[in-house]
């Protein structure tokens, strides 16, 4: 027959092992909180490292400073661009920058000509020729008025490139002999996708 001291050092030892288990379990329960907290923390650091080395080497925002991109892009519009295996192309919009231009400011305009083609400009009718073919440009602000320091007709010299602004009668671009024909090497990176304002989110033609 049981003492009653045996029952409750019985019940004393029961208590305190159901008070380890459940510490035990505590325990188990903070690491567990510690463990998935960490996993996270690294997830998104990986995530963000990853981003970052993206927009780096592959991807780079611009904002648009200016007019002579209107009606297409208007000032304050944030864009990405990217050189990753670029080739020029008429159409283009590019962002560039010429040491002997504004000082080298990053500029946006299109490529209106490419290496070996012949540019030209009637400025009486406003008309753009390339390869004396005039140009069908649905995307300019007015017709091409305005007259420069460059002399035309001109061929595009190899690996280069000749860029106006949309907004012609109130753009500073290849037509300026600063600029000129502006070499690939001083192109940045060709427009992927507007992304400010958010209205206007979306490829860009």
């Amino acid at each position: 027959m049981s003492s009653p001291f045996s029952l409750l050092g019985r019940d004393l030892l029961m208590s305190e092992n159901i008070n380890n288990e459940e510490n035990f379990e505590g325990n188990n329960s903070v690491a567990t909180l510690k463990s998935e907290l960490f996993d996270w923390i690294q997830n998104i650091t990986f995530i963000l490292s990853t981003i970052v080395i993206i927009f780096i080497f592959v991807f780079r925002i611009v904002g648009v400073d200016g007019e002579s991109m209107m009606p297409t892009l208007k000032h304050k519009d944030w864009l990405i661009i990217s050189d990753l295996f670029y080739e020029p192309e008429y159409g283009d919009i590019v962002v560039l920058s010429k040491d002997a231009f504004l000082d080298g400011k990053m500029i946006v305009k299109r490529i209106i000509a490419t290496e070996g083609q012949k540019i030209d400009i009637d400025f009486e009718k406003g008309i753009v020729y390339v390869d004396d073919v005039a140009l069908d440009e649905p995307y300019i602000a007015e017709k091409t008025r305005r007259q420069m320091d460059m002399i035309f007709p001109a061929t595009v010299p190899e690996d280069s490139v000749f860029v106006m602004g949309d907004n012609r009668n109130h753009s500073s671009d290849s037509r300026d002999a600063s600029l000129g024909m502006v070499h690939e090497s001083n192109i940045l990176g060709r427009l992927i996708i507007r992304v400010f304002p958010f209205s206007s989110f979306g490829i860009v033609d």
